[in-house]
């Protein structure tokens, strides 16, 4: 994926390979405008179209320095939650197209990784109104049934379904077989909550305009816009993780 912008061709349609980009909030949150996660997403057609591909990707932190080599180095270092191990961040979205294409591959990536190597996926909301796919995502994790992971990016993505609220969420889980019951307590729990909180926290951190984005040990960033590629942006973060190794 590269910065001049390749051709990609996403449900057999070639489109322009650029991240899925923050778009600033012109509105308060979806419960007291009736909009919907994907509202202020320009990267969407109407309520429960899929993210166009628009604009160049911006390197998401503040004080991150450029390189051609495909990743930024973040300077200083961020703190890391994984003790001894080297921790890699996945930032996406369930309305991003890249991050779908991307989720099969960060399976079988995850698969091969050392005991030394700590993935967490961190849901991202540029805006309030995307806080039911946070809670989802955490939810979904919290009750162990993250296989499900393909079946909510082809709800938004592929039925129109905008999983907007915590009712149309709920449904949406029952509808997969999950107790209703469980899954709302587990949706509107103390530790989900706080798992929000904490990847909003990240977001801030890493000043993240665009989705997906890697980040290594705190210390370096890439995405497939940088890395030129899906699996490039892969293959960038198993050389960040040698990187970080020999930095500790």
């Amino acid at each position: 994926m590269s910065r001049g912008g390749q051709l990609l061709a996403i449900g057999g349609v070639s489109t322009q390979r650029r991240p899925c980009r923050r778009v600033p909030s012109r509105a308060s949150p979806a419960r007291s405008t009736g909009m919907s996660p994907m509202s202020n997403c320009s990267v969407l057609r109407r309520l429960l179209s899929v993210f166009a591909l628009a604009g160049a990707f911006a390197a998401g932190s503040a004080g991150a320095a450029q390189s051609a080599d495909g990743y930024v180095a973040i300077d200083p270092p961020h703190a890391t939650a994984t003790g001894e191990r080297v921790e890699v961040l996945e930032f996406f979205q369930y309305g991003c197209p890249h991050c779908r294409a991307m989720e099969p591959l960060v399976e079988a990536w995850q698969d091969k990784q050392q005991d030394d190597v700590a993935l967490q996926r961190v849901p991202v909301a540029f805006n309030a109104a995307m806080e039911p796919w946070q809670r989802l995502y955490y939810t979904l994790e919290g009750l162990d049934k993250l296989e499900l992971q393909q079946a909510v990016f082809s709800a938004v993505q592929t039925e129109r379904n905008p999983l907007n609220s915590r009712e149309r969420v709920i449904d949406w889980a029952a509808k997969q077989g999950l107790d209703k019951d469980k899954f709302a307590a587990m949706y509107d729990s103390f530790g989900v909550g706080t798992k929000v909180n904490r990847a909003n926290q990240l977001i801030k951190s890493y000043s993240l305009q665009s989705v997906p984005t890697l980040v290594v040990d705190g210390r370096y960033m890439t995405s497939p816009a940088l890395a030129n590629g899906y699996q490039e942006s892969l293959d960038k973060v198993d050389e960040l993780i040698a990187k970080a190794r020999s930095a500790r």
